[in-house]
């Protein structure tokens, strides 16, 4: 969506909350078009809207969360996917992201307990299925870390996260080809790898 067609639809939201200014989804649907400006403030203004207006509105506490993360602020997004949790607990998002905060803060029980549950909610999300894999390698347990990263490609077969996934997995079971297979297709889906974990594959390349 072009910068104008952007602005007119803000103006137009403004309009619909004008006559109706409790409308949590219009302050919602703002807030969102404020976030694809990158206007982190006026999106946080109106996604709060949107919560006191429509407390059972979980996907404006994710959004809360999301601007959290993208602050740095992991115990702010932690807090507002809980939230988001609370209020709808059969939503699989704030789950999956309430998993992906506590692998970054290393908490790795309570990262696989959230992760399990976005994935039972809806086994279709392929982040969630992809940073459960990354919490069972952590864990060390390379099959679950497979078996998962191998779901996430069944829905998403261009996600190059879950395949750098398998590619470690694989190097760790000292299964060469099938981590270099993996890591060429992380690498042709876009990945970054890691130049020190592909120098540690390159020997193994026939």
């Amino acid at each position: 969506m072009d910068l104008s067609k952007i602005e007119q639809y803000i103006r137009e939201h403004k309009e619909q909350l004008a006559k109706n200014p409790d409308c949590g989804v219009t302050h919602y649907n703002l807030g969102v078009a404020y976030l694809s400006l990158r206007e982190w403030k006026k999106a946080e203004e109106e996604f709060f809207a949107a919560v006191e207006a429509s407390p059972t509105l979980a996907e404006a506490y994710v959004q809360l969360g999301g601007i959290r993360m993208h602050q740095d602020d992991l115990e702010g997004c932690l807090y507002f996917n809980k939230k988001a949790a609370e209020v709808r607990p059969k939503f699989p998002v704030p789950h999956g992201n309430i998993g992906f905060v506590h692998l970054q803060l290393g908490d790795l029980d309570q990262a696989v307990e959230a992760l399990r549950k976005a994935v039972a909610l809806e086994p279709k999300f392929v982040q969630a299925q992809t940073t459960l894999a990354s919490a069972y390698y952590q864990f060390g347990d390379l099959d679950k870390c497979i078996d998962h990263c191998e779901r996430a490609l069944k829905y998403g077969p261009t996600f190059a996260p879950a395949y750098n996934n398998l590619a470690l997995a694989y190097y760790d079971k000292q299964e060469y080809a099938k981590a270099l297979e993996n890591l060429d297709k992380a690498k042709e889906y876009g990945f970054e790898a890691s130049p020190e974990f592909a120098a540690l594959l390159e020997p193994h390349r026939n």
